[in-house]
């Protein structure tokens, strides 16, 4: 009864985390689509009306980490993060149990490495928000630090969220990324 309930809590608090980073992926999707919107803004005004942006540059920067770190969690959710699974697809064939356990490792120490991030980037958060902090240049362009802070915070505890239940669930298999072009076509 108590691993049912278990399995029930960790069932909905999975569906729960998917739909966060569902919807912070989608939010990261708009601030490309937004990004792209300003440079086509700053093009066109730089050329046709030799009045550049000026704040072109500050709002690049500042969309990169938000763009990064919006889509992070459910680039982890999908298990798209950069890394080579060869070794453990290899592995995996003859020896199921060991891949699944080296999996679970793996996804425990990139755990450990999320929360550690959080831990990090909290006091810094906490001072922007305090000091009110801003980058860019003064009288030209500004923005508040703060909100990356935030972001880069809300991204790596729910990644680290996202690790821990990968570990606590029973291991999926991995499927292997097939290329279109690469498929039979039958």
């Amino acid at each position: 009864m108590v691993v049912s309930a278990f399995r029930k809590l960790v069932l909905g608090l999975s569906k729960a985390t998917n739909s966060v980073a569902i919807g912070a992926n989608a939010a990261g999707t708009l601030v490309v689509l937004g990004l792209v919107g300003i440079v086509n803004f700053d093009v066109v005004a730089r050329g046709v009306f030799n009045a550049p942006f000026l704040g072109a540059v500050e709002v690049v920067q500042f969309s990169m980490v938000l763009i990064v770190f919006l889509q992070l969690p459910d680039v982890v959710r999908v298990n798209r993060l950069t890394r080579s699974d060869g070794f453990l697809v290899v592995v995996g064939v003859k020896y199921p149990r060991f891949a699944a356990s080296l999996r679970h490792v793996i996804d425990s120490i990139s755990a450990v490495f999320m929360a550690l991030i959080s831990i990090a980037i909290w006091p810094e958060f906490v001072e922007m928000l305090e000091t009110r902090d801003y980058f860019g240049v003064p009288g030209v362009f500004t923005a508040p630090w703060w909100p990356i802070k935030l972001v880069i915070f809300l991204s790596a505890s729910l990644c680290t969220l996202i690790f821990l239940l990968k570990v606590v669930r029973p291991a999926d298999k991995p499927e292997l990324v097939r290329v279109p072009e690469h498929e039979d076509k039958t």
